[in-house]
């Protein structure tokens, strides 16, 4: 009888243990992510990424550009900018000029969420910089928006002294900084999302399920030769 009830539980064991691996595995990790300034273009009506940092890139005359700061993962989930974005209204109170464009500019510091610790965000703002005609988005930011500060890699960390410090770090889901990274130059953060989740790897969480499915099958091997 006792090897009976030990060969009917044994399934059970197992069963429970199977679900608990998934159960785990499911769990999501603690989402980590970077503070920084991201840098977009307008593209008719849409905001899109850069695929250049304001170091390099060259805006044409009518050109609107915006920098968001904000915590995220990588470009595919970065907040964008916000507030008006059309050049016409942006620009309206700056005439052309022979010899230099106007670029406009949205410069949204963010949410208090967002925010270093300490700090708080200032409201978002609109601009419309006279610049030479080759000027960069960095010179044309500079031009309304001082001061800049730039890390030894020319990452962008700060445009009109906010934030007064960082750049670029990683924080925790619960936004706590744990670390830093500065993932690339010209002024332009490329995070790489790749590792620092804060949670616990789908490798560790079948490890210790695989060491307590063992257990099992041990504790029912040693009832089996009790009985």
């Amino acid at each position: 009888m006792t090897r009976g009830r030990v060969r009917r539980g044994r399934p059970v064991v197992v069963a429970f243990l199977a679900a608990l691996l998934c159960a785990l595995a499911a769990a999501p990790a603690q989402a980590a992510g970077y503070r920084y300034w991201s840098f977009w273009e307008r593209d008719g009506e849409q905001w899109t990424y850069a695929t250049q940092g304001p170091g390099t890139a060259t805006p044409e005359d009518g050109d609107v550009q915006g920098f968001r700061f904000s915590v995220s993962d990588d470009s595919k989930d970065s907040a964008k900018p916000r507030g008006p974005a059309d050049f016409a209204d942006l620009c309206k109170d700056t005439p052309a000029k022979d010899g230099q464009k106007r670029v406009g500019l949205v410069v949204d510091f963010g949410t208090a969420g967002d925010a270093p610790g300490g700090e708080r965000p200032p409201k978002p703002r609109t601009a419309c910089a006279q610049v030479a005609e080759d000027a960069t988005s960095a010179e044309a930011l500079a031009a309304v928006a001082k001061p800049l500060r730039y890390d030894n890699k020319a990452l962008l960390c700060a445009i009109d002294g906010y934030p007064k410090s960082g750049c670029g770090e990683q924080v925790s889901g619960d936004g706590d900084p744990s670390g830093k990274k500065t993932a690339t130059t010209d002024a332009q953060a490329d995070p790489d999302n790749g590792d620092g989740d804060g949670g616990p790897s789908v490798g560790l969480i079948a490890g210790i399920a695989a060491v307590a499915l063992l257990g099992g099958a041990g504790i029912w091997q040693a009832r089996r030769r009790r009985g």
